[in-house]
């Protein structure tokens, strides 16, 4: 008899979720997303560097708990946009015109902007789907900007913007009544 046998499944799962951030569609059909799953060595580095950033002060101790988060998930997923070419839209809503937003010096902090708030939609259209096929399948999970942050500054992932979803299966959801 295999007892836990649910485990063993998580990384065919987490590829799954995948398949649906992949697919979710794209504005004129032009998919800027990196997808990434967290290597079992990885998820401590990612760890350790989300405690490191807890250090900057009391506004990022968050950073320390959902460290605690990514060490008791199963899986963690990275979604990225790696914006390189304007969509030819001109809607203004970054902010600059399509022909002078990539000429504009980069931010490079947490997150690298500017960049399309187009392109952004897209992103937030794809962890939708990502974790609504998680929860269809049953496996906790929350979508975490400190995971994409520390992400980002182990250069685990390209692009300006990442964001990280941890997986949990156990029989109490690990995100739900998270304490600092």
């Amino acid at each position: 008899m295999k007892i836990n046998p649910e485990k063993e499944i998580v990384e065919v799962l987490a590829k799954e979720i995948l398949v649906c951030a992949r697919t979710a569609p794209k504005a004129k059909g032009e998919d800027d997303l990196v997808l990434g799953i967290v290597e079992e060595h990885e998820k401590e580095l990612l760890a350790q560097e989300m405690e490191k950033i807890a250090e900057r002060g009391e506004a990022f101790r968050f950073f320390k708990r959902d460290a605690e988060n990514v060490r008791n998930s199963e899986a963690v997923l990275l979604i990225a946009l790696d914006y390189k070419k304007p969509l030819g839209l001109d809607c203004g809503a970054c902010g600059f015109t399509c022909e002078t937003i990539l000429k504009q010096e980069r931010s490079n902090l947490d997150l690298d902007g500017p960049v399309c708030a187009i392109k952004l939609l897209d992103l937030g259209i794809a962890i939708g789907s990502a974790v609504y096929k998680a929860k269809d399948l049953c496996i906790d999970n929350r979508v975490m900007y400190t995971i994409g942050v520390a992400a980002r500054k182990l250069k685990l992932i390209r692009g300006q913007i990442v964001i990280g979803i941890p997986l949990s299966i156990k029989g109490k959801n690990i995100y739900f009544d998270r304490k600092f």
